[in-house]
């Protein structure tokens, strides 16, 4: 399997973002997942790559877990969040027997792995692959760039929350991008503040700010910030997705919806993450088409 197998998967892409977190704990994949709904309201075809290998939240997160896989003449088919088939997700998750099974793989095992996932998964004509990372600067960002920079990743999506010990992290993630070539398409403050149901008024549990200032002082665009919502929380942990979630009375009756996507359009986060997703598509020159392609090989 050569690095032209994944230039192949990757032609029919016209944007690749990875979203990073410095540090574990910090929303990184409810935020790849709320992009992912956002730029589908918006009309885009998305795929989600699920690479944190020992950690595989993007599953559930959609509702998918016990899914299962196919192996097609043209490569692996994704797993689709709606019936439209405008949200694909592939996930370690789907290879796993089961949802409490544990990936007990050193290295070089799971550099393979993402690599046969960049190569291998038959996504079709999409506007954005996003790629969910674990925590930190480990073995599969640097597998993942590796494998993608030739095909010029768009950049890197990092997520923080406004605290100071998450702020460090977040440097330290910054310069490994700055280190290996990956711009840094913007920063988003998560979990600044909180929602209550009743009120809708927002108390900053944890500060406020905290993002958008270290944005300002590393130089990189500030995407924007979201607090914690428990209509969110309650959308992401229930496994029926097409219910809309009540925070104020989870025991109430349910509004239903077709998918999950619609679903997402009832929390109040919605408006914000649509927002969040408008500016990054201006990061990425979304109106531009897609990113420059090297010339295909002659060997």
């Amino acid at each position: 399997m050569s690095h032209s197998d994944v230039g192949g998967r990757l032609a029919s892409i016209k944007h690749v973002v990875l979203v990073l977190s410095g540090k574990g704990g910090v929303g990184k994949s409810s935020c790849t997942v709320q992009l992912a709904l956002s730029l589908v309201s918006q009309g885009r075809r998305v795929g989600v790559l699920d690479i944190d290998l020992c950690g595989p939240s993007i599953p559930r997160m959609l509702g998918l877990e016990g899914r299962q896989i196919h192996q097609a003449s043209a490569g692996w088919v994704p797993v689709y969040a709606d019936p439209s088939k405008r949200l694909a997700c592939m996930s370690i998750g789907f290879l796993l027997p089961g949802k409490d099974s544990s990936v007990v793989w050193r290295g070089p095992k799971k550099n393979a792995m993402i690599k046969l996932f960049l190569a291998d998964v038959y996504w079709g004509d999409l506007d954005y692959l996003l790629i969910d990372t674990p925590p930190g600067t480990s073995d599969e960002h640097l597998a993942a760039v590796e494998y993608l920079q030739e095909w010029s990743p768009d950049g890197a999506v990092i997520v923080t929350t406004p605290q100071a010990v998450a702020l460090s992290d977040v440097k330290k993630e910054i310069s490994f991008c700055r280190t290996v070539g990956l711009p840094v398409l913007g920063l988003i403050e998560n979990m600044s503040g909180f929602v209550c149901p009743h009120c809708a008024e927002c108390t900053n549990v944890f500060s406020t700010g905290g993002g958008e200032g270290l944005a300002k002082h590393m130089d990189v665009p500030f995407l924007g910030r979201a607090p914690i919502d428990p209509g969110l929380v309650m959308l992401l942990e229930q496994e029926d997705k097409t219910l809309v979630p009540n925070a104020n009375d989870p025991a109430a009756p349910k509004e239903t919806t077709a998918s999950i996507v619609e679903t997402y359009q009832r929390c109040a986060l919605s408006p914000l993450f649509a927002d969040i997703a408008r500016r990054l598509a201006q990061g990425v020159g979304a109106d531009n088409g897609g990113r420059s392609h090297p010339p295909a090989s002659t060997e």
